[in-house]
Protein backbone atom coordinates (compact mmCIF):
# COMPACT_ATOMS: atom_id res chain seq x y z
CA UNK A 1 0.00 0.00 0.00
CA UNK A 2 3.18 2.23 -0.66
CA UNK A 3 1.50 4.32 -3.10
CA UNK A 4 -1.08 5.71 -0.67
CA UNK A 5 1.17 5.73 2.58
CA UNK A 6 1.99 9.33 2.28
CA UNK A 7 -1.57 10.95 1.24
CA UNK A 8 -3.08 8.51 4.01
CA UNK A 9 -0.64 9.84 7.02
CA UNK A 10 -1.28 13.12 6.13
CA UNK A 11 -5.18 12.70 6.97
CA UNK A 12 -4.45 9.97 9.60
CA UNK A 13 -2.51 13.43 11.54
CA UNK A 14 -5.67 15.27 11.63
CA UNK A 15 -7.17 12.16 13.22
CA UNK A 16 -4.79 10.72 15.24
CA UNK A 17 -4.94 13.59 18.19
CA UNK A 18 -8.19 12.90 18.55
CA UNK A 19 -8.20 9.04 18.65
CA UNK A 20 -5.51 8.76 21.13
CA UNK A 21 -7.04 7.48 24.42
CA UNK A 22 -10.56 7.28 23.10
CA UNK A 23 -11.70 3.61 24.64
CA UNK A 24 -12.05 0.96 21.58
CA UNK A 25 -16.03 1.24 21.91
CA UNK A 26 -15.97 5.29 21.93
CA UNK A 27 -13.65 5.11 18.67
CA UNK A 28 -16.14 2.53 16.45
CA UNK A 29 -19.02 4.10 15.39
CA UNK A 30 -19.31 1.49 12.84
CA UNK A 31 -22.62 1.81 11.33
CA UNK A 32 -21.70 5.20 9.87
CA UNK A 33 -24.46 6.90 10.31
CA UNK A 34 -24.83 10.49 9.82
CA UNK A 35 -26.08 12.56 12.70
CA UNK A 36 -27.68 14.60 10.64
CA UNK A 37 -29.38 14.59 6.78
CA UNK A 38 -28.59 12.14 3.93
CA UNK A 39 -25.26 11.28 2.32
CA UNK A 40 -24.45 12.10 -1.29
CA UNK A 41 -22.90 9.70 -3.30
CA UNK A 42 -22.09 8.98 -6.72
CA UNK A 43 -21.00 6.11 -8.67
CA UNK A 44 -17.66 7.22 -11.21
CA UNK A 45 -16.47 5.51 -14.53
CA UNK A 46 -12.77 5.20 -12.97
CA UNK A 47 -11.07 4.52 -16.08
CA UNK A 48 -12.06 7.88 -17.30
CA UNK A 49 -13.22 10.19 -14.34
CA UNK A 50 -12.11 10.60 -10.97
CA UNK A 51 -13.55 12.80 -7.89
CA UNK A 52 -11.65 15.99 -8.77
CA UNK A 53 -13.37 16.03 -11.94
CA UNK A 54 -16.55 15.02 -10.98
CA UNK A 55 -16.78 17.80 -8.20
CA UNK A 56 -15.79 20.42 -10.70
CA UNK A 57 -18.77 19.85 -13.14
CA UNK A 58 -21.15 19.28 -10.18
CA UNK A 59 -20.05 22.16 -7.79
CA UNK A 60 -19.83 19.53 -4.73
CA UNK A 61 -17.95 16.53 -3.51
CA UNK A 62 -19.59 13.71 -3.25
CA UNK A 63 -19.53 12.76 0.56
CA UNK A 64 -19.64 8.49 -0.86
CA UNK A 65 -17.69 7.54 -3.92
CA UNK A 66 -18.50 3.84 -5.09
CA UNK A 67 -16.51 1.54 -7.02
CA UNK A 68 -16.63 -2.25 -7.85
CA UNK A 69 -13.77 -4.87 -7.29
CA UNK A 70 -13.54 -8.19 -7.94
CA UNK A 71 -13.23 -10.49 -4.82
CA UNK A 72 -10.73 -12.05 -3.80
CA UNK A 73 -9.03 -8.88 -5.36
CA UNK A 74 -6.54 -9.07 -8.47
CA UNK A 75 -3.81 -7.21 -8.58
CA UNK A 76 -5.07 -4.90 -10.38
CA UNK A 77 -7.87 -4.30 -8.07
CA UNK A 78 -5.41 -3.72 -5.30
CA UNK A 79 -4.22 -1.02 -7.77
CA UNK A 80 -7.22 0.59 -8.36
CA UNK A 81 -8.43 0.13 -4.50
CA UNK A 82 -4.89 2.04 -3.17
CA UNK A 83 -5.87 4.88 -6.46
CA UNK A 84 -9.67 4.98 -5.23
CA UNK A 85 -8.52 5.65 -1.33
CA UNK A 86 -5.91 8.11 -2.31
CA UNK A 87 -8.44 10.57 -4.45
CA UNK A 88 -10.84 10.23 -1.22
CA UNK A 89 -8.72 11.05 1.54
CA UNK A 90 -7.71 13.71 -0.42
CA UNK A 91 -10.61 15.17 -1.15
CA UNK A 92 -12.50 14.19 2.51
CA UNK A 93 -14.82 11.51 1.13
CA UNK A 94 -15.88 7.90 1.73
CA UNK A 95 -15.63 5.23 0.35
CA UNK A 96 -18.13 2.41 -0.98
CA UNK A 97 -16.20 -0.89 -1.80
CA UNK A 98 -18.71 -3.13 -3.97
CA UNK A 99 -17.54 -6.40 -3.93
CA UNK A 100 -18.00 -8.90 -6.15
CA UNK A 101 -17.05 -12.99 -6.10
CA UNK A 102 -17.45 -13.89 -9.65
CA UNK A 103 -15.60 -16.84 -9.06
CA UNK A 104 -17.77 -18.35 -6.78
CA UNK A 105 -19.05 -17.41 -2.95
CA UNK A 106 -16.72 -20.46 -2.23
CA UNK A 107 -13.59 -18.24 -2.55
CA UNK A 108 -14.75 -16.17 0.22
CA UNK A 109 -12.21 -18.08 3.03
CA UNK A 110 -11.60 -16.84 6.46
CA UNK A 111 -8.31 -15.97 5.20
CA UNK A 112 -9.65 -13.90 2.20
CA UNK A 113 -11.71 -12.28 4.71
CA UNK A 114 -9.11 -11.66 7.28
CA UNK A 115 -6.86 -9.96 4.68
CA UNK A 116 -9.93 -7.40 3.30
CA UNK A 117 -10.24 -6.57 7.41
CA UNK A 118 -6.69 -5.87 7.98
CA UNK A 119 -5.99 -3.59 4.99
CA UNK A 120 -9.26 -1.85 5.48
CA UNK A 121 -8.34 -1.09 9.55
CA UNK A 122 -5.08 0.68 7.56
CA UNK A 123 -7.81 2.83 5.50
CA UNK A 124 -9.64 3.83 8.83
CA UNK A 125 -6.32 4.06 10.67
CA UNK A 126 -5.63 7.12 8.07
CA UNK A 127 -8.86 8.91 8.29
CA UNK A 128 -10.84 7.10 5.27
CA UNK A 129 -14.51 5.21 6.23
CA UNK A 130 -15.06 2.76 3.72
CA UNK A 131 -18.74 1.06 3.78
CA UNK A 132 -18.56 -2.49 2.02
CA UNK A 133 -21.26 -3.77 0.20
CA UNK A 134 -20.96 -7.64 -0.53
CA UNK A 135 -22.50 -8.85 -3.30
CA UNK A 136 -24.77 -6.75 -4.34
CA UNK A 137 -28.07 -7.60 -5.89
CA UNK A 138 -28.37 -11.23 -4.34
CA UNK A 139 -31.60 -11.58 -4.99
CA UNK A 140 -31.31 -10.94 -8.80
CA UNK A 141 -30.10 -13.91 -11.19
CA UNK A 142 -27.24 -12.70 -13.29
CA UNK A 143 -24.07 -13.27 -10.93
CA UNK A 144 -22.71 -16.19 -10.03
CA UNK A 145 -23.41 -15.18 -6.48
CA UNK A 146 -27.33 -14.58 -7.07
CA UNK A 147 -29.76 -16.83 -5.52
CA UNK A 148 -27.36 -18.72 -3.47
CA UNK A 149 -29.31 -17.68 -0.03
CA UNK A 150 -27.46 -19.69 2.17
CA UNK A 151 -24.13 -20.08 1.05
CA UNK A 152 -24.30 -15.93 0.58
CA UNK A 153 -25.17 -15.48 4.23
CA UNK A 154 -22.29 -17.61 5.19
CA UNK A 155 -19.94 -15.40 3.11
CA UNK A 156 -21.34 -12.27 3.95
CA UNK A 157 -20.66 -13.11 7.86
CA UNK A 158 -17.60 -14.45 7.51
CA UNK A 159 -16.74 -11.05 5.94
CA UNK A 160 -18.88 -8.72 8.45
CA UNK A 161 -17.07 -10.21 11.47
CA UNK A 162 -13.71 -10.11 10.38
CA UNK A 163 -14.39 -6.73 9.15
CA UNK A 164 -16.39 -5.56 12.80
CA UNK A 165 -13.18 -7.01 14.70
CA UNK A 166 -10.54 -5.08 13.10
CA UNK A 167 -11.76 -1.31 11.21
CA UNK A 168 -13.68 0.42 13.41
CA UNK A 169 -14.94 2.67 10.74
CA UNK A 170 -16.04 0.22 8.17
CA UNK A 171 -19.66 -0.35 7.84
CA UNK A 172 -20.96 -3.76 6.21
CA UNK A 173 -24.04 -3.09 3.47
CA UNK A 174 -26.74 -5.73 2.53
CA UNK A 175 -27.94 -4.31 -0.55
CA UNK A 176 -30.48 -6.43 -3.15
CA UNK A 177 -31.72 -5.74 -6.04
CA UNK A 178 -35.51 -4.04 -5.91
CA UNK A 179 -37.70 -6.87 -5.77
CA UNK A 180 -40.06 -6.11 -8.81
CA UNK A 181 -40.27 -8.81 -11.15
CA UNK A 182 -38.53 -11.47 -9.04
CA UNK A 183 -37.63 -14.35 -9.36
CA UNK A 184 -35.82 -12.51 -12.50
CA UNK A 185 -36.76 -15.71 -14.64
CA UNK A 186 -34.37 -16.33 -17.46
CA UNK A 187 -31.27 -15.50 -15.45
CA UNK A 188 -28.29 -17.42 -16.08
CA UNK A 189 -28.25 -17.82 -12.32
CA UNK A 190 -32.01 -18.60 -11.42
CA UNK A 191 -32.76 -21.23 -8.66
CA UNK A 192 -33.92 -24.56 -9.84
CA UNK A 193 -36.48 -26.63 -8.84
CA UNK A 194 -35.45 -29.50 -6.56
CA UNK A 195 -32.21 -27.89 -5.69
CA UNK A 196 -32.11 -26.33 -1.59
CA UNK A 197 -31.44 -22.91 -3.29
CA UNK A 198 -34.65 -23.32 -4.46
CA UNK A 199 -36.52 -24.81 -1.44
CA UNK A 200 -34.63 -22.42 0.85
CA UNK A 201 -36.37 -19.48 -1.72
CA UNK A 202 -39.88 -21.05 -1.92
CA UNK A 203 -41.07 -18.75 1.21
CA UNK A 204 -44.71 -19.81 0.85
CA UNK A 205 -44.17 -23.37 0.09
CA UNK A 206 -46.15 -23.46 -3.09
CA UNK A 207 -43.54 -25.08 -5.05
CA UNK A 208 -42.92 -22.27 -7.19
CA UNK A 209 -40.79 -18.96 -7.01
CA UNK A 210 -42.66 -16.21 -7.74
CA UNK A 211 -43.31 -12.41 -6.44
CA UNK A 212 -45.39 -13.72 -4.17
CA UNK A 213 -42.46 -15.28 -2.06
CA UNK A 214 -40.11 -12.80 -0.07
CA UNK A 215 -38.09 -11.85 -2.40
CA UNK A 216 -35.76 -9.96 0.48
CA UNK A 217 -35.48 -11.93 3.68
CA UNK A 218 -34.40 -15.55 2.44
CA UNK A 219 -30.56 -13.91 1.84
CA UNK A 220 -30.82 -11.19 5.13
CA UNK A 221 -27.62 -12.08 6.69
CA UNK A 222 -29.08 -11.02 10.10
CA UNK A 223 -29.05 -8.26 12.28
CA UNK A 224 -25.59 -8.94 14.42
CA UNK A 225 -23.38 -8.28 10.97
CA UNK A 226 -25.57 -5.95 8.42
CA UNK A 227 -24.93 -2.08 9.63
CA UNK A 228 -26.35 -0.72 6.44
CA UNK A 229 -29.45 -1.76 4.47
CA UNK A 230 -29.39 -0.72 0.85
CA UNK A 231 -31.02 -1.47 -2.63
CA UNK A 232 -30.60 -1.10 -5.98
CA UNK A 233 -33.01 1.26 -7.70
CA UNK A 234 -33.08 2.61 -11.01
CA UNK A 235 -35.84 4.24 -13.26
CA UNK A 236 -35.51 1.77 -16.65
CA UNK A 237 -39.01 2.89 -18.20
CA UNK A 238 -41.90 0.89 -18.08
CA UNK A 239 -42.16 -2.20 -19.57
CA UNK A 240 -39.29 -4.57 -20.38
CA UNK A 241 -37.26 -4.43 -22.29
CA UNK A 242 -37.32 -0.84 -21.64
CA UNK A 243 -35.55 0.34 -24.99
CA UNK A 244 -37.69 3.73 -25.11
CA UNK A 245 -37.31 6.82 -23.18
CA UNK A 246 -40.10 7.52 -20.80
CA UNK A 247 -41.04 9.63 -18.35
CA UNK A 248 -41.33 8.29 -15.04
CA UNK A 249 -44.22 8.50 -12.87
CA UNK A 250 -44.72 11.01 -9.73
CA UNK A 251 -44.32 8.96 -6.51
CA UNK A 252 -42.70 5.67 -8.16
CA UNK A 253 -39.56 5.91 -5.95
CA UNK A 254 -41.63 6.04 -2.76
CA UNK A 255 -43.88 3.76 -3.50
CA UNK A 256 -41.46 1.10 -4.49
CA UNK A 257 -39.33 1.71 -1.46
CA UNK A 258 -42.33 0.94 0.02
CA UNK A 259 -43.92 -1.57 -1.55
CA UNK A 260 -47.01 -0.34 -2.95
CA UNK A 261 -45.91 0.72 -6.62
CA UNK A 262 -48.79 -0.12 -8.97
CA UNK A 263 -48.75 1.78 -12.16
CA UNK A 264 -47.32 1.91 -15.67
CA UNK A 265 -44.33 -0.70 -14.93
CA UNK A 266 -47.17 -3.32 -13.19
CA UNK A 267 -48.46 -4.12 -9.99
CA UNK A 268 -45.80 -4.31 -7.89
CA UNK A 269 -47.90 -4.54 -4.25
CA UNK A 270 -46.28 -8.35 -3.20
CA UNK A 271 -43.11 -6.47 -2.69
CA UNK A 272 -42.50 -6.21 0.71
CA UNK A 273 -42.42 -2.30 2.21
CA UNK A 274 -38.44 -2.48 2.25
CA UNK A 275 -38.61 0.97 4.36
CA UNK A 276 -40.21 -0.26 7.08
CA UNK A 277 -38.84 -4.15 7.75
CA UNK A 278 -35.31 -3.56 7.33
CA UNK A 279 -35.30 0.44 7.70
CA UNK A 280 -37.45 1.46 10.49
CA UNK A 281 -38.34 -1.88 11.99
CA UNK A 282 -34.42 -3.17 12.42
CA UNK A 283 -33.10 0.55 12.66
CA UNK A 284 -30.65 0.21 10.18
CA UNK A 285 -29.59 3.59 7.87
CA UNK A 286 -30.75 2.58 4.07
CA UNK A 287 -28.40 3.42 1.77
CA UNK A 288 -29.37 3.80 -2.34
CA UNK A 289 -26.15 3.05 -3.65
CA UNK A 290 -27.00 3.02 -6.93
CA UNK A 291 -29.84 4.86 -8.72
CA UNK A 292 -30.66 6.88 -12.00
CA UNK A 293 -33.24 7.64 -14.79
CA UNK A 294 -31.90 4.95 -17.93
CA UNK A 295 -31.46 7.63 -21.34
CA UNK A 296 -30.56 5.13 -24.20
CA UNK A 297 -29.11 7.21 -26.37
CA UNK A 298 -29.76 4.86 -29.57
CA UNK A 299 -34.01 5.65 -29.06
CA UNK A 300 -36.32 8.14 -29.08
CA UNK A 301 -38.84 9.31 -26.40
CA UNK A 302 -38.73 11.99 -23.70
CA UNK A 303 -36.70 14.30 -23.70
CA UNK A 304 -33.37 13.52 -21.76
CA UNK A 305 -33.12 16.39 -19.20
CA UNK A 306 -37.10 15.84 -19.20
CA UNK A 307 -37.10 12.37 -18.02
CA UNK A 308 -33.98 12.57 -15.91
CA UNK A 309 -35.41 15.80 -13.52
CA UNK A 310 -38.44 13.85 -13.47
CA UNK A 311 -36.77 10.96 -11.31
CA UNK A 312 -34.08 12.84 -9.52
CA UNK A 313 -36.50 15.70 -8.07
CA UNK A 314 -38.55 12.97 -6.38
CA UNK A 315 -35.17 10.57 -5.45
CA UNK A 316 -34.37 14.03 -3.73
CA UNK A 317 -37.32 15.63 -2.90
CA UNK A 318 -38.70 16.86 0.48
CA UNK A 319 -41.12 13.98 0.84
CA UNK A 320 -38.12 11.83 0.55
CA UNK A 321 -36.48 13.33 3.52
CA UNK A 322 -40.19 13.50 5.60
CA UNK A 323 -41.74 9.71 4.64
CA UNK A 324 -38.60 7.58 4.63
CA UNK A 325 -36.34 8.78 7.19
CA UNK A 326 -34.26 6.03 7.38
CA UNK A 327 -32.61 6.82 4.20
CA UNK A 328 -29.57 8.11 4.53
CA UNK A 329 -27.53 7.72 1.71
CA UNK A 330 -27.74 8.00 -2.31
CA UNK A 331 -25.54 7.69 -4.52
CA UNK A 332 -26.32 8.72 -8.28
CA UNK A 333 -24.84 5.98 -11.62
CA UNK A 334 -22.82 8.82 -13.14
CA UNK A 335 -22.09 6.86 -15.67
CA UNK A 336 -22.28 5.80 -19.36
CA UNK A 337 -22.33 2.44 -20.34
CA UNK A 338 -23.73 -0.10 -22.73
CA UNK A 339 -26.72 -1.87 -21.12
CA UNK A 340 -26.73 -5.88 -22.26
CA UNK A 341 -30.27 -5.76 -20.59
CA UNK A 342 -31.61 -3.89 -23.56
CA UNK A 343 -29.31 -5.24 -26.31
CA UNK A 344 -26.15 -3.82 -25.62
CA UNK A 345 -27.45 0.16 -26.37
CA UNK A 346 -25.06 2.87 -24.92
CA UNK A 347 -26.96 4.24 -22.03
CA UNK A 348 -25.92 7.46 -20.47
CA UNK A 349 -26.82 7.48 -16.84
CA UNK A 350 -24.94 10.49 -16.13
CA UNK A 351 -26.34 13.99 -14.98
CA UNK A 352 -23.04 16.23 -14.94
CA UNK A 353 -21.34 15.48 -18.36
CA UNK A 354 -23.61 18.08 -20.22
CA UNK A 355 -23.07 21.50 -18.56
CA UNK A 356 -26.78 22.49 -18.56
CA UNK A 357 -27.86 19.42 -16.72
CA UNK A 358 -25.34 19.29 -14.68
CA UNK A 359 -26.28 23.05 -13.85
CA UNK A 360 -30.31 22.10 -13.31
CA UNK A 361 -29.28 19.24 -11.71
CA UNK A 362 -27.35 21.41 -8.78
CA UNK A 363 -30.35 23.92 -8.24
CA UNK A 364 -32.07 21.36 -7.20
CA UNK A 365 -29.86 19.21 -4.72
CA UNK A 366 -31.75 19.67 -1.35
CA UNK A 367 -30.06 21.61 1.81
CA UNK A 368 -30.54 18.01 3.54
CA UNK A 369 -27.57 16.47 1.58
CA UNK A 370 -24.21 16.01 3.28
CA UNK A 371 -20.89 16.11 0.53
CA UNK A 372 -17.50 15.95 1.68
CA UNK A 373 -16.40 19.78 1.61
CA UNK A 374 -14.12 21.21 4.03
CA UNK A 375 -12.32 18.89 6.50
CA UNK A 376 -12.56 14.81 6.53
CA UNK A 377 -16.48 13.44 6.88
CA UNK A 378 -14.83 11.27 9.65
CA UNK A 379 -13.44 14.49 11.54
CA UNK A 380 -16.69 16.58 11.42
CA UNK A 381 -19.52 13.69 11.18
CA UNK A 382 -17.38 12.00 14.38
CA UNK A 383 -14.34 13.60 16.21
CA UNK A 384 -16.61 15.93 17.65
CA UNK A 385 -19.21 13.86 19.36
CA UNK A 386 -16.43 11.34 20.59
CA UNK A 387 -14.04 13.81 22.13
CA UNK A 388 -16.88 15.96 24.00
Amino acid sequence: MRRIAWVLVAVGLLLGAGMRGLPAAAQSPARLEPQEGVYFGMNIRWDEDSIVSVANRLGHTPAVVVRFFNFPFTPDDLVQLEDTVSQAALAGAMVMITLEPFDGLETVTPQVAEDLAIRLAAYNAAGVPIFVRFGHEMNGSWYPWCQKPEQYKAAFRLIAEAVHARAPFSAMVWAPNYGGGYPFSGGVYEAQPGTPEFEALDTNNDNVLSMEDDMYAPYYPGDDVVDWVGMSLYHWGHTYPWRENEIPEVGKFIEQLQGRYNGLGGDDRAVPDFHQEYGVARNKPIAIPETAAMYNTEEGGADELVMKRAWWRQVFSAQTRTELLRVRMISWFEIRKHETEIGGALVNWAVTLDPAMAAAFRADLPGYLIFAEGAPILTRTYLPALVR
